[in-house]
């Protein structure tokens, strides 16, 4: 009894030894996987001005009644992001820490500009929320319109020559660096870039991206 108990415990400890070792080659695996698939960026959509092509020229009032000029040739060589949110939009708001930090990382080339519509009470109190102060915070039906925005959290990257450089919908922090790192490497987003490297004998990926409803360029 006590020989068959100790064969049975010997049998037990090597296949929980077993069971380790093959969840360790799939973690190797999956980590191996996760280092060769590129990451997908920012969805970008075929609506408003395309990429490569002179941005709206608008001139905005944001929230303190300062007018800002959207497009155009910045005289001081910097870019423009318009990141288009929503007090409405859960995802808009999780990106919202992201985006302070993007506009604080990319501060010497580039103004990040906030853009909503909707009750200005219900803009002023996300603002409050999540400390958006010093950020220009547009409230304007006018400028989502112009750039046919039909889903949020949207961005639409701005060259100090006023050309659209890249656009898309951002859903993650490593959506709103895709659209620098597409735009440094002279791609309308990540999607074309991962593409120009496929075989043409492959398929790409269907992406599905989650995107909030807005009113605005409806």
């Amino acid at each position: 009894m006590t020989e068959t108990l100790f064969i049975s415990q010997i049998l037990l400890w090597i296949a929980v030894i077993g069971l380790s070792l093959l969840v360790l080659a799939l973690a190797r695996q999956v980590g191996v996987l996760h280092e060769r698939i590129a990451p997908m960026g920012a969805l970008m959509t075929d609506k408003g001005a395309s990429v490569g092509e002179p941005a709206p020229v608008l001139k905005v009032a944001d929230r303190t009644g300062q007018i800002l000029t959207l497009g155009g040739s910045n005289p001081m060589g910097r870019g423009m992001f318009l990141l288009f949110v929503s007090p409405t939009c859960p995802i808009c708001k999780k990106l919202l820490p992201f985006a302070k930090h993007f506009a604080r990382s990319e501060r010497r080339s580039l103004d990040l500009v906030l853009v909503g519509d909707g009750e200005a009470s219900d803009q002023e109190r996300m603002i409050r929320d999540y400390h958006l102060e010093e950020i220009p915070y547009l409230v304007s039906t006018e400028v989502g319109m112009t750039y046919k925005v039909g889903k949020l959290p949207y961005a639409v990257l701005i060259g100090s020559d006023g050309i659209v450089r890249a656009k898309g919908l951002v859903n993650s922090r490593e959506h709103l660096e895709s659209l620098i790192t597409a735009d440094e490497l002279g791609f309308a987003s990540i999607q074309d870039y991962v593409s120009s490297y496929k075989p043409a004998t492959v398929a790409s990926p269907v992406i599905a991206t989650s995107g909030a409803s807005s009113s605005v360029g409806r």
